[in-house]
């Protein structure tokens, strides 16, 4: 089984909360990890219509009373989360139930209803590019990384990402979609997945999706919800600070695994990765989906934005650590170029911020410090601080 970094944080609020929820895309591992971590735990999945309808016709004794249990895709059954509170507010058993749900808005929205201050909430991602590499070789080719993408499935099985990724995508949307909304055309519903695909990096202009894609503003603005609370995309926020510039306020597109987003663009092949039209916004994304996944894995809440004025001056990233920013420039070249400072440089005049406190991740394999800032190889993104 592949180490999941997350398992630590898993195993701490166990022991302090009656409830933890682990909620993440599909296939990111949580069923394999909350099951290996707690084998001597009642495991019930109401996905199986059997075990749904027996939670359904009698949650209290599908939960029993003073009982441990994990109980997956618990969103499908909302009734139970009233029944838990009230088990747990009599026990106060720390660990009682380890939850999980692909579906973070319905998931979110019965434990802010019932559950609240009960529960400790986790996000599981894909596998970061940390846990793979402990896992098996080493890999020095990012195009690869990026076209395989990092669901576990793919390396604990050895299945290649052109089998892998269409099923992922008939499956996604026949349960997840299904299930968040009654989507009438599915394969419009694609169409404008694989438009959303073509805008990774780019700005989110509903108006002009939905053009492109023959739907409504208010329905794109409901697919793309969809999207998030899925955990097929996310959506990096502008940062707030302006510092007297028009500053742009739209949120930016990518996501989770750019792995799906490669099999949504019809790249077939690392090779043809290398000469795409998006290789750079994938790169970027790849990027920032590690910094989030770093942050997830540590049980912490994302603290990336983006900046960027009316005249298109743009920082990738800026990283919010109490008072202090971080700005992150991502360059998809292999070899450096002075010129990757340029929007650093003027950011920092802005903000006062200090040269050796800046960051360029870049395609190429070595790390250096300049007299701009901190040069860094994409293999070494850790050495970025987020905390």
């Amino acid at each position: 089984m592949i180490k999941r970094i997350l398992e630590t944080k898993i195993r701490l609020l166990a022991k302090k909360f009656p409830v933890v929820s682990v909620t993440g895309p599909r296939q990111s591992g949580k069923t394999t990890l909350i099951k290996s971590m707690f084998p001597d735990l009642r495991y019930e999945s109401l996905e199986d219509p059997d075990t749904r309808l027996l939670a359904i016709n009698d949650p209290r004794k599908f939960l029993g009373s003073d009982k441990k249990m994990i109980i997956d895709e618990i969103q499908r059954v909302p009734e139970l989360f009233s029944y838990i509170q009230t088990i747990t507010d009599n026990t106060n058993i720390p660990g009682q139930y380890i939850i999980s749900g692909s579906q973070s808005f319905l998931l979110n929205q019965h434990i802010s209803q019932s559950l609240s201050g009960r529960v400790a909430i986790l996000n599981l991602m894909p596998l970061s590019f940390s846990e793979l590499r402990d896992y098996s070789t080493p890999v020095k080719d990012y195009e690869k990384l990026i076209y395989n993408g990092f669901y576990p499935r793919l390396y604990d099985k050895g299945i290649n990402p052109g089998d892998f990724y269409p099923n992922y995508i008939q499956t996604y949307i026949e349960r997840d979609v299904r299930l968040l909304q009654n989507i009438q055309d599915l394969s419009l519903f694609v169409r404008f997945l694989k438009l959303c695909a073509g805008r990774t990096g780019q700005l989110l202009n509903m108006n002009s999706l939905a053009n492109d894609c023959g739907i409504s503003p208010n329905t794109a603005k409901s697919w793309i919800s969809v999207l998030e609370a899925s955990y097929v995309i996310f959506l990096l926020q502008p940062h707030h600070k302006n510092y007297k510039k028009r500053i742009v306020k739209m949120p930016k597109l990518y996501f989770i695994d750019t792995g799906l987003a490669s099999s949504l663009l019809e790249i077939h092949s690392e090779k043809q990765l290398s000469t795409h039209f998006l290789r750079g916004a994938l790169f970027e994304n790849f990027i920032l989906s590690e910094l989030i996944k770093r942050r997830y894995n540590d049980g912490l809440k994302s603290n990336c934005y983006f900046w960027r004025d009316n005249k298109g001056v743009e920082i990738d990233c800026i990283i919010e650590t109490g008072n202090k920013l971080t700005p992150v420039e991502i360059k998809s070249a292999n070899t450096f170029n002075q010129d990757f400072y340029k929007n650093l440089n003027y950011w920092n005049k802005l903000s006062d911020n200090q040269g050796e406190n800046s960051f360029v991740v870049y395609g190429g394999e070595k790390s250096a410090d300049t007299k701009d800032g901190k040069l860094l190889s994409w293999s070494d993104i850790y050495q970025i601080p987020q905390d």
